[in-house]
């Protein structure tokens, strides 16, 4: 059996038991999806990767309180959470003081350098960012961790403290505010995205 072939909890099991250099198995499956959800907190780049960072270190530290009552992505979305709320409490911003127009010119701005190719590709994901953000934070969770997070109701209900029904009906109707959204916002770039 390869290193590769090893599941979360036996990686978990063999870095407790001191093979630490397993931990870089766990970063690297995860990277991707804790950026992710860091940047739904912070919409500044450098932020979310010094946050991402930080994550990766606290989650080290605490990988002896991690159970496996749950998959290892939903406790971690825990530790996410807490560092970001950190974060943003040292930095004195609220999760949510952006402002749609802020959030919207930011998005112009950081796409003005970039190829026409990397546009149209980063332009998509921006698109639908920017109209996550532009949700109540508790719609965009839903939506964050149930299509980019991957997670599936019950852990979506766990994390939230919510019944896995009630997660369901809320999610649809946060799918409907997030479609109201790419409508009202950015009609123009949907019409162009549904032609391609």
């Amino acid at each position: 059996m390869t290193h590769t072939e090893f599941n979360d909890t036996e990686i978990i099991r063999r870095i407790l038991q001191g093979e630490q250099a397993l931990f870089a198995q766990l970063v690297d499956r995860y990277q991707q999806y804790v950026f992710t959800l860091v940047l739904r907190f912070t919409d500044n780049r450098e932020d979310a990767e010094e946050i991402s960072q930080d994550v990766f270190v606290k989650a080290y530290r605490s990988l002896a309180d991690f159970r496996g009552e749950s998959k290892f992505s939903t406790w971690l979305y825990t530790v996410v959470r807490t560092s970001c709320i950190t974060f943003l409490r040292k930095k004195k911003l609220a999760t949510t003081s952006m402002d749609n127009e802020r959030t919207l010119a930011q998005l112009e701005n950081k796409e003005s350098g970039f190829s026409a190719n990397t546009i149209e590709q980063k332009s998509k994901h921006a698109m639908v960012n920017a109209a996550i953000r532009l949700l109540s934070p508790d719609d965009g969770q839903l939506i964050t961790l149930f299509y980019k997070g991957e997670q599936t109701l019950e852990e979506i209900g766990r994390i939230m403290g919510l019944d896995p029904n009630t997660v369901k009906v809320k999610l649809h109707r946060a799918r409907n505010r997030l479609k109201e959204k790419m409508e009202k916002h950015f009609s123009y770039e949907v019409q162009e995205l549904s032609r391609d």
